[in-house]
């Protein structure tokens, strides 16, 4: 219903920002990293957002950058995981850090996000990472379709593909981005580089 919305930064607060548009004052629900990014109050700003309709309540959700809007709606499709744990995981992880987590079945860093037990974590690990093969299964993805230099390269850059795929992207994609990156680099960096590549058409 409501793709972004951009207006005036008028409030912050532990998991809040309000955006008035219009005369009118939206209040989104965010994570730190997001609001870490926010500029000063009586700003313009520009948030994507997510909307959700519950029983009891309606919420509206507000995202720095597509990344992070999209890690969170993915996670909330796996079973027991709603927006308050979602928020809290994208508070403590960057994307690019949740993604790695998942493709190297990093329990602990997933669990220091408050309210996030061991068995959350390994929910999400495992229902991602099934969600993400079945994916690969049914588009007929392979390793064969991978290209050469990626193949080749190191752990590094395999851990980076895997990375990308949980994040939602085909492996022909991720593999393109990291491709020509070089192979030594930090996992996340190769992750951030890709992304940026992905987002830039490059």
């Amino acid at each position: 219903m409501f793709y972004s919305v951009r207006g005036k930064l008028i409030h912050i607060e532990d998991g809040l920002a309000v955006v008035e548009c219009a005369g009118v004052g939206f209040a989104l629900k965010t994570t730190n990293n997001t609001l870490s990014k926010l500029p000063a109050l009586q700003s313009e700003v520009m948030l994507y957002t997510h909307f959700m309709v519950r029983e009891d309540a309606m919420e509206l959700f507000g995202f720095y950058d597509m990344g992070e809007l999209n890690c969170f709606k993915m996670m909330l499709t796996v079973s027991g995981v709603g927006p308050k744990a979602a928020l809290a995981i994208l508070s403590q992880l960057s994307p690019e850090k949740f993604a790695l987590c998942v493709a190297t079945g990093d329990v602990k860093s997933i669990t220091r996000a408050p309210g996030v037990g061991p068995k959350l974590a390994n929910r999400l690990i495992l229902e991602l990472k099934d969600k993400v093969q079945n994916e690969q299964i049914a588009k007929g993805v392979g390793m064969d379709d991978i290209p050469a230099p990626a193949v080749l390269a190191g752990a590094n850059l395999q851990e980076a593909i895997s990375a990308l795929v949980v994040l939602g992207y085909s492996q022909s994609e991720a593999a393109s981005a990291l491709g020509k990156l070089d192979p030594e680099l930090p996992v996340e960096e190769l992750i951030r580089q890709g992304l940026r590549k992905i987002a830039g058409g490059k």
